[in-house]
């Protein structure tokens, strides 16, 4: 089973938090906010989908990539560290 499967929910509840923002960066954008809360607004929106390309990625590389060997998985995860400190 794919892990985008196995975590449909929790993806899906993440993605629908980010088209929140999106909507909110939108009537912001339409009401003429001032520029620090939009500025901040978009910051927000590309933490969340930092995140979410994340949780993809790693899912990705534990389910396809290191599933062939507990060495691979064990040598891994200094590599997933890494990634997740890069994209936050």
């Amino acid at each position: 089973m794919s892990h985008t499967i196995a975590d449909k929910k929790a993806l899906l509840a993440r993605v629908r938090r980010i088209a929140g923002q999106v909507s909110a960066l939108e009537r912001a954008l339409e009401s003429e906010d001032d520029c620090e809360a939009i500025l901040q607004q978009v910051a927000s929106i590309r933490g969340a989908t930092q995140g979410l390309m994340a949780r993809l990625v790693e899912g990705h590389v534990r389910d396809h990539v290191a599933v062939h060997s507990r060495e691979a998985a064990a040598e891994l995860e200094p590599v997933l560290e890494i990634l997740r400190g890069y994209l936050k």
